[in-house]
């Protein structure tokens, strides 16, 4: 037997779910993650979430059970981290193809739990945007999370519903969330981290690299590329709260609202009518208006040497460091200075080289805190 795992929003989560595997069953446990191949535009510069029709090598062990390998190839133009991913995660990875709404998505996850030989579901989220209302004004990101739910209850298995590091995510405000989550079931370590050790080094998730930075005891304020505002790395910031489906469903008016959705289109016009947004329409409107670089940021000159680039960084630094911030993710950093390519790589390699009290892996501690 397999345990059958759901990241519920794509992205990061799939990485937050291999950790909260490792706390709940142990690392080396079976256990396939069911995520979505629905990442940031820095990744896949075409909006929206991927199907099975977008990659190539998928390896289908069962009738729509498709995982996702180191060999598994996204057609071009789109993006995935996904392959590269499932080579440096424990439990393998299988492919949530929401095109066909939540009809579709519960056929794939009845079968992953056939193929499993289990009856039952973990659904991992991190941050807490899979209990939004729909009227937070900072949700960005919620359709993928309230599908996931519906999906999960028309799949009619039991299913326990697992948010890791509550507001890490900055779409609910703490002040709301807590209520509805109630107190944390238990608190990940840094041993739970290890399975994700590498993983930081190429993947531009920050939720769950603050998570992971929680997890090993690091405090203080983070600031992060797209958040409004900087994350406090806390004592409760690496708790996992543990949820009954019918609570989340209590508290989810987008997942009761796709319920019997058969098409993505279906999706969207439900987030509308419930959200006043569609996240699809958001990624097609960036990726329209993108420039060179990754999510709309111009990349720099190519001609800039190490030296100009650290000028650069160091200046950037002291105005960080006046907003009351001692952490940052090494997305901000490089989106923030427009940095790609050998640039990038020159400044990082940099970082890693000066004094070890700049190394808070995954985050970076900013001088003089």
């Amino acid at each position: 037997m397999k345990r059958l795992l759901i990241a519920a929003g794509g992205g990061g989560d799939a990485i937050t779910a291999a950790m909260v595997h490792a706390a709940l069953y142990g690392a080396d446990s079976p256990a396939l993650v069911l995520t979505y191949a629905w990442e940031r535009l820095v990744v896949d510069p075409v909006p929206g979430p991927r199907s099975v029709r977008d990659f190539t090598g998928i390896d289908r062990v069962a009738p729509e059970v498709d995982l996702i390998t180191p060999a598994t190839t996204p057609r071009s133009p789109a993006g995935s981290l996904l392959p590269r991913l499932s080579g440096e995660l424990g439990p393998r990875l299988g492919l949530l193809d929401p095109y066909d709404g939540v009809a579709g998505l519960a056929r794939r996850i009845r079968a992953a739990a056939r193929w499993c030989a289990t009856d039952r579901v973990d659904l991992v989220d991190v941050g807490g945007d899979i209990v939004a209302r729909g009227d937070e004004p900072t949700l960005r990101s919620p359709l993928g999370d309230a599908l996931a739910v519906a999906a999960c209850a028309e799949a009619g298995l039991a299913t326990t519903v697992y948010i890791a590091g509550p507001g890490l995510d900055n779409e609910v405000p703490l002040p709301e969330l807590l209520p509805r989550i109630g107190p944390a079931d238990f608190a990940l370590r840094a041993d739970h981290s290890s399975v994700v050790d590498r993983v930081f080094d190429w993947h531009p998730s920050e939720a769950s690299a603050l998570l992971v930075a929680a997890a090993r005891g690091i405090r203080g304020v983070c600031g992060t590329r797209d958040a409004p505002r900087p994350i406090p790395l806390d004592d409760a910031a690496g708790g996992v709260h543990r949820l009954s489906l019918e609570r989340v469903l209590a508290l989810n008016p987008l997942a009761r609202r796709l319920a019997g959705t058969t098409t993505l289109a279906e999706a969207e016009a439900a987030s509308r009518a419930v959200c006043g947004f569609s996240e699809i329409a958001r990624e097609r409107r960036r990726a329209t208006g993108s420039l060179a670089g990754p999510d709309g940021h111009a990349s720099g000159p190519d001609d800039q040497d190490v030296d100009s680039v650290w000028a650069r960084f160091a200046a950037w630094e002291h105005d960080t460091l006046a907003e009351g911030i001692a952490y940052v993710t090494t997305r901000r950093i490089l989106e923030e200075l427009a940095l790609t390519g050998d640039r990038a790589h020159a400044l990082l390699d940099t970082l890693r080289a000066a004094p070890r009290t700049r190394s808070a892996a995954p985050l970076w501690r900013l001088a003089g805190t």
